[in-house]
C-alpha cells in the first residue's frame, strides 16, 4: 500500500455518530471567476467547515466528465475535471483538511459511466472486442422493442439502441450514462483499482452513489407492477412512471453483497476509512439492514424516508423505529437535505419558514441514532431557490417540468457575502442564480449575529461532539404530544433526554414518573422545567441528563 497523502491518525470508528458536511463542488466557492466552484475554492473555505463542528466532509463528484449529469457521468475515474482544477489541487485540499482535523470522503459512482468513457467507446465498437461485455448489452425483441420493461429514473425506457452493435444498452439514468456490467469480475477489478487510487491519495472514505444498482438480473426478467399499495421508499415521486414498478430485477440483486464484501476488504486495508451508501430501494429498511450488517459490508448507509415532503413528529418517529426494528448491528446515516431533493426548510417549513425551524431540525437530526449528513447551506437555513425554466441546468427538471422542477433549486451557489458580487461565490456570473433571500442569510451576515441560524447550529454541533450518548448511544422514544418528538439516548452511564417541539406553538411534555432530569447546557436551546414537565417554546428543544 502506498503512503497516503496527508493521512492523519484517528480512531477507526470516527465515523460512527460523526457529522459529515456535504459539499457540492460546483456551488461551494469559485477561485478563478469562471462561475463554477472548484477545488481551490473549497480549500480556501475549509476553515469555515472546521468551525462548524463537523468531523469531515463529503465531496460530490469532481472527476473528468462531459457534465451531462454534472459529474455523475464520469469519463475518467482517476482524473480531476479541468473545471474543478488539477490533481495537485486535490492533494492540497486533502492536506489542508487533515491539518484542520477534517476527514475527506469522496463520491464514487460505480453503477455507470459516461458514454464518453474510453471503456464504453471500446465496448460499443463491436461485439467481440476485449471490453465488449463491460456494459449491459442485450438484443432487441423480435419486433425491435427493448428486451424488457425496465425504466429509467430520468424517464422512459432504461434501454437505448446502439446502431453500431445493433443492440440495446442499459441505462438506469440518462441515456448518456450506460450501466457497467458488474457480473464481469474484470469490471469489478477495474472499479476497485480506481477506489484504491483515491485511497492512496489520502481520502478517508467513500460515499457510494446508488449503491444497490450495481447488478442486474442476467435473465432480464420484466419487473412486476407495483400495484395500488403506497410506496414507502421516498426516492421517487409518484408522478414518475419509475414508481409504477416493483424493482425486483433491475437493482438490489443478491450478487451486490458479494461485491460489497470485496469493496470493504479494500477499505479495511486503509485504517480509519469508511463508506456510506445511498440506497433507493422498494424496501429501504430491509436493504439498509442487509447492506450494513456485520463487518464485511458497508459501514453505514442512508435512505430517502426523511428526504420526502412528509413532516411530522409521528413520521420521524415511525421512520426511525421502523429502521431500528430491522437494522440489528447495522448503522444508519441520517440526512434531511442533499443535492437531489428540495431543501428541507422549504419542504417542511413552507413558503416563509421560521429561522427557529432551521435550528431545531439540525438539533433533531443530530440526536437520532446514527451518523448525520448536513448539506451545504443547511447550516445557514437556506430555502429552495426558485429557478425559472429558461435558466434550468438539470436534465431531470427539464424533462419533468413543471410538476417536478428538478434539482437546481437546491444546488444554487453558497452565499458568502450579502453585498459581494454574486454573493461572494464568484467574480464571474455563476452557473446558477443566487436568490435575494439567500443574500440575507449569507455567511458574513450570520457570523456577526450571536443567535443566527449559523451560530446556533455551530454551537449545537460542537456541543454534540462532547456527548457520547448522542453519538453512539442506543435510542428509545417516549410518548409526547402530537407535535413533539421525545427520545432517550443511552451510552454506558450516560442517559440524555432530548425533546423537540416541531410546531409554531409552545407546548409541554410530561417527564415520565420516577425520572430525575437535570437540564444540560451549552447546546444553545432554552426550555423551562416546571415540576413534572418540560415547557418548550415554538420550535424549541430541551436536553437533559436522566437518572431513573
Amino acid at each position: 500500500m502506498a503512503d497516503r497523502i496527508g493521512a492523519t491518525p484517528a480512531g477507526k470508528d470516527w465515523w460512527r455518530g460523526g457529522a459529515i458536511y456535504q459539499i457540492y463542488p460546483r456551488s461551494f466557492a469559485d477561485s478563478n471567476g469562471d462561475g463554477i466552484g472548484d477545488l481551490a475554492g473549497i480549500t480556501a473555505k475549509l476553515d469555515y467547515v472546521a468551525r462548524l463542528g463537523v468531523d469531515g466532509f463529503w465531496l460530490s463528484p469532481f472527476f473528468k466528465s462531459p457534465m451531462k449529469d454534472f459529474g455523475y457521468d464520469i469519463s475518467d475515474y482517476c482524473a480531476v475535471d479541468p473545471i474543478f482544477g488539477t490533481i495537485d489541487d486535490f492533494d492540497r485540499l486533502i492536506r489542508r483538511a487533515h491539518e484542520l482535523g477534517l476527514k475527506v470522503m469522496i463520491d464514487q459512482v460505480y453503477s455507470h459511466t459516461s458514454d464518453q468513457h474510453p471503456w464504453f467507446k471500446q465496448s460499443r465498437a463491436s461485439r467481440d472486442n476485449p471490453k465488449a461485455d463491460w456494459y449491459v448489452w442485450a438484443d432487441a425483441r423480435a419486433d425491435g422493442t427493448p428486451p424488457n420493461n425496465w425504466l429509467s429514473i430520468f424517464g422512459g425506457s432504461a434501454w437505448q439502441w446502439d446502431t453500431g452493435r445493433r443492440q440495446y444498452y442499459l441505462h438506469n439514468f440518462l441515456a448518456s450514462q450506460p450501466d457497467l456490467n458488474f457480473h464481469s469480475e474484470v469490471v469489478q477489478d477495474q472499479i476497485l483499482a480506481t477506489g484504491k487510487f483515491w485511497l492512496d491519495r489520502g481520502v478517508d472514505g467513500f460515499r457510494l452513489d446508488v449503491v444497490n444498482f450495481y447488478f442486474h438480473d442476467q435473465a432480464l426478467r420484466d419487473n412486476p407492477p407495483w400495484g395500488d399499495r403506497p410506496r414507502t421508499d421516498g426516492a421517487v415521486a409518484p408522478t414518475n412512471p419509475y414508481a409504477f414498478q416493483e424493482h425486483r430485477y433491475d437493482k438490489t440483486r443478491p450478487e451486490n453483497l458479494l461485491f460489497l464484501r470485496r469493496l470493504r476488504a479494500l477499505l479495511d486495508q486503509y485504517p480509519a476509512t469508511t463508506s456510506v451508501g445511498e440506497i433507493g430501494a422498494d424496501d429501504p429498511f430491509a436493504t439498509m439492514a442487509e447492506y450494513t450488517s456485520g463487518a464485511d459490508r458497508l459501514h453505514m448507509a442512508y435512505i430517502f424516508n426523511l428526504l420526502t415532503n412528509t413532516f411530522s413528529a409521528q413520521h420521524i418517529r415511525a421512520t426511525v423505529e421502523g429502521l431500528e426494528a430491522r437494522i440489528g448491528d447495522g448503522w444508519p446515516c441520517w440526512s434531511l437535505s442533499n443535492h437531489d431533493v428540495v431543501r428541507v426548510l422549504s419542504r417542511w417549513g413552507g413558503v416563509n419558514p421560521p429561522e427557529a425551524l432551521a435550528k431545531v431540525l439540525v438539533a433533531m437530526l443530530g440526536s437520532l441514532r446514527g451518523s448525520i449528513c448536513i448539506y451545504q447551506g443547511e447550516e445557514l437555513g437556506l430555502t429552495e431557490a426558485d429557478v425559472p425554466f429558461e435558466m434550468l441546468q438539470d436534465p431531470f427538471g427539464i424533462t419533468f417540468w413543471p410538476e417536478i422542477k428538478g434539482r437546481d433549486g437546491c444546488r444554487t451557489p453558497m452565499p458568502w457575502s450579502a453585498q459581494g458580487k454574486f454573493a461572494g461565490f464568484s467574480e464571474g456570473a455563476a452557473w446558477l442564480p443566487t436568490p435575494d433571500e439567500h443574500r440575507k442569510r449569507a455567511v458574513d451576515v450570520q457570523d456577526k449575529i450571536a443567535e443566527s441560524v449559523l451560530n446556533a447550529n455551530r454551537r449545537f454541533l460542537v456541543w454534540r461532539r462532547q456527548q457520547a450518548a448522542l453519538q453512539k448511544g442506543s435510542i428509545k422514544f417516549i410518548d409526547a404530544p402530537q407535535n413533539a418528538l421525545a427520545l432517550v439516548r443511552e451510552h454506558g452511564p450516560e442517559r440524555v433526554l432530548a425533546i423537540f417541539n416541531l410546531s409554531a406553538d409552545p407546548l409541554a411534555v410530561a417527564i415520565p414518573r420516577g425520572w430525575e432530569v437535570v437540564p444540560l447546557t451549552g447546546h444553545g436551546f432554552a426550555a423551562a422545567r416546571r415540576e413534572a414537565q418540560i415547557e418548550l417554546p415554538a420550535y424549541g428543544a430541551f436536553f437533559g441528563s436522566v437518572k431513573k
